[in-house]
């Protein structure tokens, strides 16, 4: 989503709500001068990706003895 300066600073609380799922990027005289963003999204996105990686059959302790390169 892309703002102007005046916007975000009428509505500052709005916005702030809404950075929590979404960038913005904060405009002033058509140019984008700063990005308003979730500063845990990128640990978020790596949480998401992980879940369902392990087949539902193997246990964590396989998982982790298979990792280590034990057998």
């Amino acid at each position: 989503m892309s703002i102007t300066a005046t916007e975000l600073k009428n509505n500052l609380g709005k916005y702030l709500i809404l950075a929590a799922t979404e960038d913005i990027y904060i405009t002033r005289n058509g140019k984008t001068i700063a990005k308003l963003t979730n500063p845990y999204q990128n640990r978020v996105d790596t949480a998401k990706s992980l879940f369902g990686i392990l087949p539902e059959e193997v246990t964590k302790e396989e998982a982790k003895e298979e990792r280590l390169g034990r057998q």
